[in-house]
């Protein structure tokens, strides 16, 4: 199977209607029949690996969440499956995070390294 770097920058994809980031599941699937991963995360994707976010209470209207996301665990699950996990570290900065805010197992990456990035891997898939 081919080296697949997930690039996530659009973050809080259906996560109204699930429980967690249908990108991140995808990786947890992947990861499970064998895929060799790493997943970037930039953007406003950054945010998933805030180690204290509590998405309890989110709702929209009448529409509440009730199984909200918990995507910095679903991030150090996947991490604990062998996959990196890496995040763009000027994104960080942009949204006034600190390597403190996030999760034990992320990686920070300089932006002027996600090309290269993309040549260690066969398969880029851009969400």
């Amino acid at each position: 199977m081919k080296k697949v770097l997930s690039i996530v920058e659009t973050g809080y994809r259906a996560t109204l209607e699930e429980q967690d980031d249908t990108v991140v599941w995808f990786s947890h699937a992947l990861k499970g029949a064998g895929a060799e991963m790493t997943l970037l995360l930039r953007g406003n994707a950054v945010n998933y690996a805030v180690k204290r976010q509590d998405a309890s209470g989110l709702s929209f209207g009448a529409r509440k969440q009730t199984r909200p996301p918990k995507l910095h665990e679903d991030l150090a699950a996947l991490a604990k499956k062998g996959v990196a996990i890496l995040a763009v570290q000027e994104d960080v900065g942009h949204y006034g995070l600190k390597r403190d805010d996030l999760i034990a197992e992320i990686e920070l990456v300089p932006k002027n390294r996600v090309a290269l990035l993309m040549d260690e891997h066969e398969r880029i898939w851009w969400w």
